[in-house]
């Protein structure tokens, strides 16, 4: 390949070369009576900085619902934990 089409190169889709980033995950999440975190992955929640709602999509068959939580955990680690319908925990990793 000569170095004036290397960057010219588009990648092959289905490659295993491309992956969203961000993509959320899985977190073990323990909740107090009001549904609010108090524990992440076994650590205690020692605050929640901030909480917000976002709904996206409302107008499609698969709408966007989640409750936000970026929380300090007892280690001092700040974590962006979501919930969504049905109960679902998650984190951006």
């Amino acid at each position: 390949m000569t170095p004036s089409n290397r960057f010219n190169r588009r990648p092959q889709i289905g490659s295993g070369s491309l992956r969203r980033l961000g993509e959320p995950g899985p977190v073990r999440v323990s909740v107090g009576t009001d549904g609010r975190p108090v524990k992440v992955e076994g650590k205690e929640v020692m605050s929640i900085r901030e909480s917000w709602l976002v709904e996206d999509r409302w107008w499609t068959a698969n709408p966007i619902q989640r409750h936000y939580w970026e929380i300090v955990d007892e280690g001092g680690t700040v974590k962006t934990v979501f919930r969504e319908p049905g109960d679902h925990w998650l984190t951006h990793r």
